[in-house]
């Protein structure tokens, strides 16, 4: 199965496949145990600072070995990439899809670039999937106090079916991310805002690019399932994990006087692990 199979299956099906960040073994470990749990596609995604830190090559190799030791269908998606060199080497390292994030600047601006971006990176591998986001709702991953500056959920302020087709049809991305009233990252003190899921409907009424849905972590199961319906193809968790492989770093730590780094990361990919799998069964319709 290719990732393109696999997308194109999940939105027959009007299930989304899910997409889980790495920067170190325990959670790579923990996800592909999840999904193999649940028998269903991953996505494992680094961003610019993950791919720096696992290294970019070495991520694309444990990928590949893995999936020839379980024969899982395991994708390697480079996560947010807005240096073009660095996109070209993961293109060139063997990534199925590589997001290229040019959302923070003007329509006109992001679609010259993320337009570019797509020539170039299509001459180094014809069947690599690239991504294209459109509308900006922060960047980082994190305990958020307060919605990040110059990201909007006002719907007024959002990209409209029109733009992202006219996006879609001049970028010529296989994938499309739009601004719905997600946010990157999750609020310390409340649940992050409602999904404008009318216009999910809307946008994947005017275009049949499948839809991926960012910042995931902090949405509600209600607005997950009504975002999956109305024609989301993928979803992208990332703080909820990072929050629960340090909660369980944490309780190794604080067990005892253990420093053996093979027996404190265990906990953190238990954690983990629980929190990939309640969200696959939910994305995957098996609740």
């Amino acid at each position: 199965m290719t990732l393109k199979e696999a997308i194109l299956q999940a939105k027959e099906k009007k299930v989304a496949l899910g997409h889980f960040n790495i920067s170190d073994i325990a959670a790579f470990k923990a996800i592909v145990s999840a999904a193999g749990k649940l028998d269903v596609p991953i996505l494992i995604g680094t961003s610019e600072g993950e791919a720096e830190f696992v290294d970019i090559q070495v991520a694309a190799k444990m990928v590949e070995d893995m999936m020839g030791e379980t024969g899982q269908p395991i994708f390697l998606n480079a996560d947010h990439f807005k240096d073009l060199e660095k996109a070209k080497e993961a293109a060139r390292s063997g990534y199925d899809s590589i997001i290229f994030d040019a959302a923070k600047y003007p329509l006109e601006e992001n679609i010259a670039k993320t337009k570019e971006a797509v020539e170039i990176l299509k001459d180094i591998n014809p069947d690599i999937l690239i991504e294209g986001e459109i509308g900006y709702i922060g960047e980082s991953s994190k305990l958020l106090d307060e919605i990040p500056e110059g990201a909007s959920i006002d719907e007024a302020a959002l990209p409209t079916p029109e733009d992202i087709k006219r996006y879609v049809e001049e970028t010529g991305v296989d994938l499309v991310a739009p601004a719905v009233g997600n946010l990157h990252g999750m609020f310390k003190k409340a649940k992050n805002p409602d999904l404008k899921i009318d216009l999910i409907k809307r946008i994947g009424e005017t275009v049949d690019t499948p839809l991926v849905l960012h910042g995931g972590s902090g949405v509600s199961d209600e607005d997950f399932t009504k975002a999956i319906h109305a024609g989301m193809c993928i979803v992208h968790i990332n703080t909820e994990i990072r929050i629960a492989w340090t909660e369980g770093m944490k309780e190794a730590l604080e067990k005892g006087d253990q420093i053996a780094p093979y027996k404190i990361f265990p906990e953190a990919q238990r954690r983990v692990e629980e929190v990939v799998e309640k969200r696959l069964k939910l994305f995957s319709g098996l609740v």
